[in-house]
């Protein structure tokens, strides 16, 4: 399979970056098309953790090519300093391996006072966002009153149209957020010396990744966040602000839906959520602290606590579906050892009625309660387990459960956080 899509089809947080760093070994081109510095994907290789936020997986691989496209919402800061951190760990990153669309729309330091006055002023309806700017960015993008890289390296362009960005942005922090204004000149020069740092890895990415799919090229794309968090699809309005799944690769990366041979989403064996929205499974409990000091549920990024709850197999299979996916990867397995049973919300109920579909109108998933049942659990460890018949009978019972709920094949399992800790099913994704 000459292209792949692993998406996380939960809430974000499920253990991506591992798998995708594992994926990443037998790909030639590695490509990040949505989202922004608020995604941490968590890697640990020989003892030594990685927490990549803009870089694709593929970068702790040495021959890739790793694509930033067109549709991350790009803090060119970020993306410098997390390449400063790379290289002082010995990790090559250069203007060869690593590429960055010019079409990426850039995240300004007005973006980001906007992103945190916003969600003071909305109160009790606070969304979660993690203030730093890029649903302001995307905001910016669709009212076509936004900045990509290219147009920082034409200074002219980029003066014309940051003049235009801030005398709109200015008024409304001093007039309605009661901020100071920011200086056009000295915005101006910080931007552009950013951009100038990464002119070396800007490309016309698209073009790059499409001439290599023709080649027979193996190409991976790596989503951020979850489905459950997709600006389309998820629950609304407490999502993220692109879309997160394969249904994000065109656009994002400039690559012909057409060509996407497999999808693959990837599915923690239990939940989480990280900020504000509905979370049907979510156990405000001793099991939901269990749950979150068992799997160190804090975020890669903002080191916020993690919601944590039971597998929601409604969620999961809603995720699936509209993706499309050919089969899912189930991480942290192990995280559930030792619990006498372990439960899975399989349904729905409303006004006395069940149901195993995920609501039409994700404002109202709030007005459903869950409906658990159970299997034994486990008592053995198994973060050293390899063959799928080594793990204790509960946890291939369990397992087994899960998928038949989800109705989508489990192909690979994660038994713990380094990259070797994975137990196939004879489903490889590629």
């Amino acid at each position: 399979m000459p292209s792949l899509s692993v998406f996380g089809a939960q809430w974000g947080d499920e253990g991506k970056g591992k798998l995708i760093d594992l994926l990443a070994q037998d790909a030639d081109c590695v490509v990040r098309y949505q989202g922004g510095a608020n995604a941490g994907h968590t890697v640990v290789v020989g003892g030594e953790k990685y927490v990549l936020h803009l870089v694709p997986s593929g970068i702790l691989h040495p021959g890739k090519l790793n694509v930033v496209g067109g549709g991350v919402a790009l803090d060119p800061a970020k993306l410098l300093e997390e390449i400063e951190g790379l290289r002082a760990r010995g990790v090559a990153v250069d203007g060869q391996n690593l590429r960055v669309s010019a079409n990426a729309h850039v995240i300004f330091e007005h973006h980001r006072l906007i992103d945190q006055c916003a969600e003071r002023w909305r109160g009790e309806g606070r969304i979660g966002t993690t203030g730093r700017g890029i649903g302001p960015c995307y905001a910016d993008k669709a009212a076509r009153t936004g900045l990509r890289l290219c147009d920082l390296l034409d200074p002219a362009l980029g003066k014309t149209r940051l003049r235009a960005a801030l005398a709109e942005k200015n008024a409304l922090l001093v007039q309605v957020h009661k901020e100071a204004p920011l200086d056009l000149e000295s915005q101006l020069d910080r931007y552009s010396a950013l951009a100038e740092s990464l002119r070396p890895h800007v490309a016309d990415t698209g073009k790059e990744i499409r001439a290599a799919y023709a080649r027979g090229k193996r190409i991976l794309f790596e989503g951020a966040q979850g489905a459950m968090l997709d600006i389309d699809a998820g629950t609304y309005p407490f999502v993220t602000s692109s879309n997160t799944g394969p249904n994000g690769i065109a656009a994002g990366a400039g690559f012909p839906p057409r060509q996407l041979d497999r999808i693959v989403g990837i599915a923690k064996a239990y939940c989480t959520r990280v900020g504000e929205g509905p979370f049907p499974s979510e156990q405000k409990n001793p099991i939901g602290d269990r749950i979150r000091v068992a799997g160190n549920e804090y975020g890669a990024t903002t080191g916020r606590p993690r919601r944590c709850g039971w597998f929601d197999a409604v969620a999961v299979r809603y995720a699936l579906e509209t993706a499309g996916a050919d089969s899912w990867i189930m991480t942290n397995l192990d995280v559930l050892t030792g619990f006498d049973e372990i439960r899975a919300a399989v349904r729905y109920r409303k006004d006395g009625v069940e149901t195993r579909d995920w609501p039409a109108h994700a404002s109202s998933v709030e007005s459903y309660e869950p409906v658990f049942e159970s299997k034994p659990g486990w008592t053995e460890d198994i973060t050293g387990v390899r063959r799928y018949e080594d793990l204790p009978a509960a946890a291939r019972a369990y397992v087994e459960w899960i998928e038949r709920e989800v109705a989508a094949p489990i192909g690979m399992l994660s038994v713990g956080p380094d990259r070797a800790q994975v137990i196939s099913r004879g489903l490889e994704p590629w």
